[in-house]
């Protein structure tokens, strides 16, 4: 009786959101360095702050729910193990 706990996200999602985080902070930095005050630069500040932000609440989403779905399995386990030793009479005659 033991199925396993299927997993929210996978690793792909996982490294997708990684992946995007280090991008929106790289193209933040290249328009910051870049940024000689005119319209176009500042545009671009802004969307490349958006990009950051978004992917900064999809990864915190993604270790939250990787450490959770971690938590919730270590406690099922936990479970099992109280309700086997809960059950066990150490003197109970086997026969």
């Amino acid at each position: 009786m033991d199925t396993p706990v299927p997993a929210k996200n996978t690793s792909a999602f996982f490294a997708q959101s990684a992946i995007a985080f280090g991008i929106a902070l790289f193209a933040l930095l290249v328009a910051i360095y870049y940024l000689p005050a005119d319209g176009w630069p500042k545009a671009f500040l802004a969307l490349g702050t958006l990009f950051l932000t978004t992917s900064s609440f999809t990864l915190a989403k993604v270790v939250r729910d990787a450490q959770e779905s971690q938590h919730v399995v270590s406690r099922l386990d936990q479970a099992r193990v109280d309700r086997i030793l809960a059950e066990h009479d150490p003197w109970k005659e086997v026969g």
